[in-house]
C-alpha cells in the first residue's frame, strides 16, 4: 500500500507543503514573502521569521486540499539543505516535531536532488505523464547552484560539472540590479528580453575546461560595460533596456547550453532535463526544445509550479526514499551548503 507523504520545503523564502499518495500529487501549497522586494533580495532573518508564521497554516491547507487528516500521514519529508540555515531550521524543527507526535518516519531530502526528481511528479490531470528514463542528464540551475549531472537512479547522481563561483540565477539577479530592475531580477529580465535584440550587445563568457561553469567574469563584464556606457550617455540603460536584457539573457543561456550539449555528446545520453528556478526562464526552455530537435534528445522541462521552490518535489523525493526505507535519524541537522 502506497503511503500518504507530507512534504515540507523551507530552504529560502517560500514556505511550502504538499501531500503525495502513490506518486500522485494531491496538493501543493506555497506561501511567498513579499517583504524581500523592499530590500532587493532575500533577507535571511525576515525569511526565517516568516516561515515561523506561515508553516502551520500552509501545512493545514495542504492537508485540507488533499482531503486527509494528519493521522492518515505515513511519513513526513522535509528539506534538510542546502539553503538559508535559519529558514531550514524552521522546516526541520516542525517536521521532526510532527513526525514524533504522529509516531511516523521522518525523511530528510536534499533540495537539489528534489529539483531533479521533480520530473517524476504526476497529477490526476497527467497520470500517464512521460518521465525520464535512468540514466538521464540534468542541468540544474538556480540562484545558488548550477550543475550538470548524470542521474543514474534516484540516489545515484554523478556530477559532471558545477559552477566554480557564481550561479546562473545569481547572475540574472545581479545583472538586474545593475540595470535598476526590481527583485526578483531574473523574472524581470526574462519579461523585458522578449522585446529586445539578443545580438545587440556582447558580453565576455569565461572559457572553463570540462563541464564546470563560471559566471563571475560575465557579471563583471556587464557591470563595466554598463558603467562605461553611462559615462557617455546618462540615459543608456533606459534607452536600451530591452536589448540589454535580451543580450544578458542570451549570454547566460548560451553558456549553460554549450556545456550541456557537450555533455550530451560525450555521454551519448538522449534523455536530457533541466531543473531548478532558472528552468522557468523562457529562453532556456526554448533553447532546450531547439537542442532536442537538433540533436534528437528526449527533452524534459518541469512544469512552472515545480521549477521554483516547492514541497511537491520534496514529497516526490520522500516517496523514493520511503520505498527503500531511507529514513532520517533524530540527530540529523540542517546544512546550508550542498554535501559533496
Amino acid at each position: 500500500m502506497e503511503p500518504y507523504i507530507l512534504g515540507i520545503e523551507s530552504s529560502c523564502d517560500d514556505t511550502s507543503a504538499a501531500v503525495m499518495h502513490g506518486g500522485m500529487l494531491l496538493s501543493n501549497v506555497i506561501a511567498g514573502q513579499e517583504v524581500h522586494r523592499l530590500y532587493g533580495g532575500v533577507v535571511p532573518e525576515f525569511a526565517s521569521r516568516a516561515h515561523q508564521q506561515n508553516i502551520v497554516p500552509v501545512v493545514d491547507l495542504a492537508l485540507q486540499q488533499a482531503k486527509i487528516s494528519k493521522n492518515q500521514l505515513q511519513a513526513i519529508a522535509y528539506t534538510q539543505g542546502p539553503g538559508l540555515l535559519g529558514s531550514l531550521l524552521v522546516g526541520t524543527s516542525f517536521a521532526k516535531t510532527l513526525a514524533l507526535s504522529l509516531n511516523i518516519p521522518l525523511i530528510n531530502v536534499d533540495h537539489l536532488d528534489a529539483h531533479i526528481l521533480a520530473h517524476f511528479i504526476k497529477t490526476a490531470n497527467e497520470p500517464d505523464k512521460k518521465v525520464p528514463e535512468f540514466p538521464f542528464l540534468c542541468l540544474t540551475v538556480s540562484g545558488g547552484h548550477s550543475q550538470i549531472a548524470i542521474v543514474k537512479g534516484p540516489f545515484d547522481t554523478e556530477i559532471l560539472g558545477r559552477t566554480i563561483d557564481d550561479a546562473a540565477g545569481e547572475t540574472f539577479d545581479k545583472a538586474a540590479k545593475i540595470l535598476g530592475l526590481p527583485y526578483p531580477g531574473g523574472v524581470m529580465i526574462d519579461k523585458l528580453a522578449k522585446s529586445g535584440d539578443a545580438n545587440k550587445f556582447t558580453f565576455a563568457i569565461p572559457r572553463i575546461q570540462g563541464y564546470d561553469f563560471s559566471f563571475s567574469g560575465l557579471k563583471t563584464s556587464i557591470l563595466y560595460f554598463v558603467r562605461d556606457q553611462l559615462k557617455l550617455d546618462a540615459d543608456f540603460i533606459q534607452s536600451n533596456m530591452n536589448d540589454l536584457c535580451a543580450s544578458i539573457q542570451s549570454a547566460i543561456v548560451n553558456a549553460l547550453m554549450k556545456k550541456l550539449i557537450a555533455a550530451a555528446k560525450s555521454t551519448g545520453i538522449r534523455d536530457v532535463a533541466i531543473a531548478g528556478g532558472v528552468s522557468a526562464n523562457s529562453a532556456l526552455r526554448a533553447a532546450m526544445l531547439d537542442a532536442g530537435e537538433e540533436y534528437g534528445w528526449n527533452v524534459f522541462i518541469p512544469a512552472m509550479a515545480y521549477s521554483t521552490d516547492n514541497a511537491a518535489m520534496i514529497a516526490m523525493t520522500g516517496l523514493f526514499r520511503y520505498r527503500e526505507q531511507r529514513f532520517a535519524q533524530a540527530g540529523d541537522t540542517a546544512y546550508a551548503r550542498k554535501k559533496k
